[in-house]
């Protein structure tokens, strides 16, 4: 069975793709072909190949089916701001009609298991009126969030579980990806998103010094997927 997710957040900043890498690698330990894409991407370097975006990169590299960088990261921008803006300065218009056909396309490779990350939330504007959560309606793929644990999540959380509910997708699961270790009453927070959070828990990945992707899958279980 090939399964697809789309990947937000609760906010940025939250370890998104350090979550999505660990679930490539524990996709790839589980014996499944593995792809990730990152349709658009701000905060990216300038090489001889053109513009490169860490994240994606890191997604590439546990990626087990090889695509050229450009469909994997369709739309890279320099500045490291908000997607939007980058697009409007650098005189692109961020179009999800445009970007359905080169997700399409990573679909279409049919990898046992393939995750598209979002940028930042899911309300992030792209041109217009249209937002990064239109995309995922448009490829109808389900819903993984992580959350980002710090003081202020379980609001974040919630409010994001019933905005991707309200717009027809299911939420397949949730990570908690523990960014602040001082957060206060930790155990008591996790066992609220627990209690409140419509979709199983997929793992608690705690602040790790060095997050590389074999660290992160460690804390993680794809078997709770729903």
């Amino acid at each position: 069975m090939n399964r697809a997710y789309f990947v937000t957040g609760t906010d940025t900043e939250v370890g998104k793709t350090t979550v999505s890498a660990g679930l490539l690698q524990a996709a790839r330990r589980a014996g499944l072909s593995t792809l990730g894409a990152k349709p658009i991407a701000s905060g990216c370097e300038r090489t001889a190949r053109g513009l490169r975006n860490s994240d994606a990169v890191a997604l590439i590299a546990e990626s087990t089916i090889t695509l050229p960088y450009e469909a994997i990261n369709p739309l890279a921008f320099e500045p490291a701001i908000a997607p939007h803006i980058a697009a409007r300065e650098a005189g692109v218009t961020l179009s999800v009609d445009a970007l359905v056909p080169a997700m399409q396309h990573v679909l279409a490779q049919q990898a046992g298991f393939t995750l598209v990350e979002g940028a930042g939330g899911w309300r992030v504007p792209l041109a217009g009126q249209s937002n990064f959560s239109d995309l995922a309606m448009a490829l109808r793929l389900p819903v993984i969030l992580v959350v980002g644990v710090r003081l202020g999540c379980i609001n974040h959380a919630l409010l994001t579980a019933e905005a991707i509910a309200r717009d027809g997708l299911v939420l397949a699961g949730w990570v908690a990806n523990i960014v602040d270790p001082q957060t206060s009453r930790l155990e008591e927070n996790l066992a609220t998103l627990s209690e409140r959070l419509p979709a199983p828990c997929l793992g608690r990945v705690p602040y790790l010094n060095e997050a590389s992707a074999a660290a992160v899958a460690d804390y993680l279980a794809l078997g709770e997927l729903a």
